[in-house]
């Protein structure tokens, strides 16, 4: 009989754009890939006329923002519940779309409520002195890896450090709405979150980011 197939975890837990503590991943579920950071990049504003432009609303009634976590013996999924933003779009072209998110860090969620509570601690996120994360697209280019329509860059803030990063994303417009799908892994580090965990239950460095983005027209 052959041995049973055992699952081996890349860690993340946050989040960014999520978001602290590592990549999980089965031989059969290959983790996200992993986003090019560099340093925060400047922002342009679009350059078509504002009659061209239409403006698509994130919020958590369509959209989610979620992370997968772990540490040497367990891996943890969460989400942030409080986040807004806003995909601006030219002529209907994913292009030129300006993306803009502010999520809330308090509202970081993962069961147990224990674990939930010492990642808003000072240990990781922080959050009574950094209650905001954010992220500001700078580019969005066609193609991209993994069955991306398109690569997305842009600086994310988180812990009070902003770098940018680039991911692919899958990315559809249509009058009504937006929508957009991107799973990728940043390093915590990157973002000063450097807590090691227990001596012999080390946390990894590696964080998994899942967007999940319904952004319905301004006004509709």
């Amino acid at each position: 009989m052959s041995p049973p197939v055992r699952c081996s975890f890349a860690v993340v837990a946050a989040l960014h754009l999520g978001l602290a503590l590592g990549v999980a991943g089965c031989d059969d579920k290959p983790a996200p890939p992993q986003a090019t950071v560099a340093p925060a990049a400047p922002t342009t504003s679009a350059p078509a006329p504002a009659a061209e432009m239409v403006t698509y609303v994130i919020e958590p009634s369509t959209s989610k923002v979620e992370w997968t976590g772990a540490k040497i013996t367990a891996s943890h999924e969460g989400s942030f519940s409080q986040f807004l933003g806003t995909i601006t779009v030219a002529s209907g072209k994913p292009e030129s779309a300006k993306i803009h998110l502010d999520i809330d860090t308090p509202s970081l969620a993962t069961h147990p409520d224990k674990l939930a509570g010492h990642l808003k601690s000072a240990d990781f996120f922080d959050v009574e002195k950094f209650p905001k994360a954010t992220f500001d697209s700078t580019t969005v280019a066609v193609g991209g890896g993994s069955g991306a329509t398109h690569t997305v860059t842009g600086n994310l803030s988180l812990h009070g450090v902003t770098k940018s990063v680039t991911f692919p994303a899958a990315v559809t417009i249509s009058p009504a709405k937006v929508s957009a799908k991107a799973d990728f892994s940043i390093s915590r580090k990157d973002w000063n979150l450097v807590y090691p965990g227990m001596p012999n239950d080390l946390i990894k460095d590696d964080v998994a980011i899942h967007l999940t983005l319904e952004a319905p027209k301004k006004g509709s």
